[in-house]
């Protein structure tokens, strides 16, 4: 059984590109923020439940993932992003690994909107996102060690559970009634049931070819079965 410490690797065009364009938001936000003393980016961009409910405000699931709240909450968002995410762009492709990073951080937001419809509260963050990627690692390499706080090693499958446990629990103790952790929750709920459709999908299709072949081979069979009862009865005559 291998495992090692990983950083990335390389970074792929992909992961530099979402980090490029999250990194210029954030700064679009302080620009706001401290020059213009406005939270308007927050305020239309953010995800807020109330206004996707009563003004449909539709465009903020995709949106309030490029926010952040501040420098913490980005640096360790992107550092988890190219942790984890450079690895599974090089194994899935760049379609499908942004395929799944944005059907995780929407489906995060969905999450946050459905138990907390009213709410005037503002989701910010590709939390919900990265927290699909640490799933999805954990089930790809799930004997990999990384550096809890940078201290502790530890298998990625346990940390994965760790924070899964984590966001669960925060989820129903939050104040407000946990909606920004039910939406690291919420990622990866939906990365799991993404991935787990794709699995049972494609053992659909295999079993769908299986079936198709099954049914040519006793046509076949039936066909090559007459050909010969004919031959051989004209050898007979």
């Amino acid at each position: 059984m291998r495992s090692h410490l990983f950083f990335g690797g390389p970074a792929t065009r992909t992961v530099k590109s979402l980090i490029i364009v999250n990194t210029a938001v954030f700064i679009s936000q302080l620009v706001f923020r401290f020059l213009f003393g406005s939270r308007l980016i927050e305020d239309v961009f953010g995800l807020m439940p109330a206004r996707v409910t009563y003004d449909y405000a539709l465009w903020q699931f995709v949106s309030y993932m490029f926010l952040h709240g501040g420098i913490g909450h980005i640096f360790f968002n992107m550092l988890t992003l190219y942790m984890f995410g450079n690895e599974l762009v090089r194994y899935w492709g760049p379609r499908q690994f942004l395929a799944y990073y944005f059907v995780t951080g929407i489906g995060a937001g969905l999450c946050s909107w459905i138990v907390s419809m009213h709410s005037i509260s503002i989701v910010i963050g590709a939390s919900g996102a990265i927290y699909g990627l640490l799933l999805a690692y954990g089930l790809t390499y799930p004997n990999r060690i990384v550096y809890l706080n940078f201290l502790f090693p530890i298998r990625v499958k346990w940390l994965v559970i760790i924070m899964g446990v984590v966001a669960f629990l925060s989820s129903i103790t939050g104040s407000d009634p946990g909606v920004a952790s039910i939406a690291h929750l919420g990622g990866m709920i939906i990365g799991y049931i993404y991935l787990k459709g794709r699995y049972w999908r494609a053992r659909y299709s295999e079993f769908n070819a299986q079936r198709r072949r099954d049914q040519l081979k006793r046509q076949f069979e039936v066909y090559y079965g007459d050909v010969r009862r004919k031959i051989d009865r004209d050898n007979k005559n």
